[in-house]
């Protein structure tokens, strides 16, 4: 069964910065974009930076500049360095593929990322 286990999360403040790590199971880690989603408390899951097995990196604007995705694919992780953070990063962060029909993986437990103001 493929796992993903996510960790890092923790409680900073304004300005703070976390580095989050995803641990795959699976072979297909080597081959899939994989990406870094959050969830608020109320709203949906968000996908918030991807990678694809080359290398190549997209983020959604509000963590441009901030956040940085990277992989290393001989150990089957997956890590975000987030920086200035603000409270509005705060949620549950998972890591799960990223294809056209969405996350392809069973959801690990996330990471909690609280950011106090």
């Amino acid at each position: 069964q493929v796992q993903l286990v996510e960790s890092g999360g923790g409680l900073v403040q304004t300005g703070g910065s976390l580095r989050l790590s995803c641990a795959a199971s699976t072979i297909l880690f080597k081959i899939s974009t994989m990406g870094w989603y959050r969830q608020a408390p109320g709203k949906q899951r968000e996908l918030v930076a991807s990678i694809r097995s080359g290398g190549v990196t997209t983020y959604t604007d509000s963590v441009k500049g901030r956040f940085s995705i990277s992989r290393d694919n001989t150990k089957n992780t997956l890590t975000l360095q987030m920086n200035s953070l603000k409270p509005e990063d705060t949620a549950v962060y998972y890591c799960n593929t990223v294809t056209s029909s969405g996350p392809a993986l069973s959801w690990g437990q996330g990471t909690q990322v609280t950011v106090s103001s």
